[in-house]
């Protein structure tokens, strides 16, 4: 191995302890962290991420990402996308000192404290210090950088979904709002009367609990290096090589919520734990972008979890486990899945009005990030998008501008849902080629879609951005094209228009 290569290694190493340290300790903050114990655990985790900071900016390791990346050629094929990927966090880091870092890092996990509170309260005004602070704060981190793009929110934009940019995605969001907005007209034009009044019986967390470590098995999470446990807001976190952690949220008067979630989160998991062996020993694991793995994520949840085939596959154990549902029908229980009705709260849109919501978070994202809207003035516009796109309006901010977490670490990730379900229509649509989907689902044959998965999906996700990836497995282009042509065929069929 190269020398200089092989040291690079050995601070890396030292750097994945403190990350993994840092991870437990953040997947202990978002789960079961004592209330009047948050802030000192914060500034804990921000402590081990400013040591692993530091390394990154001492003089040593920095000329080693320097001398490797002038000769990157000479390398092999993944240590020139770690090396690649180092020197543009170099770039990007040049700037800011590991103070700078610690202060940067509170500033968030305050903002994280600071809104639970605001939103246990119903209360954003709570909240917009802490808001302000993390814009301002984000802009500073872009502005410091070397590499920086012209734009603000491109750069926000290109950290969660590298190449694709304000240019590219005003085109996909507004084809994507359009499409959505026809689809929506035909449904509300329907005849069709779904069932739906059975949907808030009460069910106790046991048996949800249970039922939801048999969708996960069933979708193929391995226990073994795994682990399910509850939060605010579901996530899942990968935090070292055999540990990706599943959270989720039970409510006794909505079951479907757990289940989805469950499948969602379960599916983040999925690809965690289908990483190549490879990329761990090259440090590029976990090097997959926010719309790549939402990609899949929404795939199990919807392509998969809402699916006739699906629904067919686990009704009998859902009516085995809650007998509170043994008069409905399989298929009453398929299409009160799959009901298509404006609400207000994102994690539990339907499949159809979901994408409006993320319109919505986009839009906002890039009028707060330029300033054209005020921090203070956010909860109004929200209200007013929410009236206009989805008919709509939040009682409180708890149920409106303050129901999601993602804004307490900057811009972003929003878009990542909205293009996730378009990747995941695009390569629906080359598994189809090689296999009856449908049938493999009846089946419950998950060994075959997660070995399709692995081998066209996830084998190279660390390794290429993501226009190279989608590209590589479809031969196209993203576009809303696919995802929208999915929705129409799924819910033509279901509303009968």
């Amino acid at each position: 191995m190269n020398a200089n290569l092989k040291k690079l290694y050995e601070k890396l190493k030292l750097i994945r302890y403190y990350e993994h340290a840092e991870g437990i300790m953040y997947f202990d903050f978002e789960t079961c962290v004592p209330k009047d114990a948050m802030e000192n655990e914060g500034d804990t985790m921000s402590f081990f991420s400013n040591q692993a900071f530091k390394i990154k900016k001492s003089k040593a390791f920095e000329e080693l990402v320097i001398d490797l990346y002038k000769d990157i050629n000479s390398l092999d094929y993944l240590d020139q996308i770690l090396v690649k990927d180092l020197y543009e966090d170099y770039q990007k880091a040049k700037n800011i000192t590991p103070k700078m870092e610690l202060a940067m890092s509170k500033v968030y996990n305050q903002a994280y404290i600071d809104w639970l509170k605001a939103k246990n309260e119903k209360n954003y005004k709570l909240f917009v210090p802490s808001f302000k602070k993390v814009i301002d704060i984000s802009k500073k981190q872009i502005e410091l950088r070397e590499n920086r793009l012209d734009d603000l929110y491109d750069n926000m934009l290109n950290d969660c979904e590298k190449g694709l940019l304000q240019k590219e995605l005003d085109v996909f969001f507004n084809d994507l709002k359009n499409g959505l907005i026809e689809l929506i007209g035909k449904i509300k034009k329907s005849k069709k009367k779904i069932r739906k009044d059975f949907l808030s019986r009460i069910v106790p967390i046991y048996k949800q609990e249970a039922f939801s470590k048999y969708l996960l098995e069933l979708n193929g999470y391995d226990f073994n290096r795994g682990y399910l446990t509850t939060t605010e807001h579901p996530f899942t976190s990968s935090i070292a090589k055999d540990d990706a952690r599943v959270t989720t949220h039970y409510h006794e008067d909505m079951v479907l919520s757990n289940i989805y979630s469950i499948i969602h989160e379960g599916g983040h998991a999925i690809l965690m734990q289908n990483e190549p062996e490879v990329d761990y020993e090259h440090f590029i694991n976990d090097n997959v972008t926010n719309g790549m793995h939402e990609s899949v994520s929404r795939f199990f949840e919807n392509v998969i979890g809402r699916s006739k085939a699906y629904v067919h596959l686990i009704y009998p154990k859902f009516i085995e486990t809650f007998e509170e549902f043994s008069d409905i029908s399989e298929q009453e229980l398929y299409e009160a899945i799959n009901i298509v009705e404006p609400s207000l709260i994102r994690t539990e849109a339907d499949e159809v009005t979901y994408g409006l919501h993320i319109v919505i978070r986009y839009e906002m994202e890039k009028k707060l990030a330029s300033g054209e809207l005020k921090v203070k003035d956010a909860p109004k516009e929200w209200n007013r998008l929410y009236k206009e796109y989805l008919g709509v309006k939040p009682k409180d901010d708890s149920e409106g501008i303050l129901q999601d977490v993602h804004w307490t670490g900057g811009f972003g990730y929003f878009p990542s849902y909205a293009i996730g379900n378009a990747y995941n229509a695009m390569y629906l649509k080359e598994l189809r080629k090689e296999y009856n989907f449908e049938e493999l689902i009846e089946k419950g044959d998950f060994k075959t879609i997660n070995s399709w998965l692995k081998e066209h999906v996830f084998k190279d996700a660390n390794h290429l951005d993501p226009k190279d990836w989608i590209k590589q497995i479809t031969n196209k282009e993203l576009s809303a094209k696919d995802f929208l042509e999915y929705l129409n065929n799924k819910y033509k069929d279901i509303y009968k228009f």
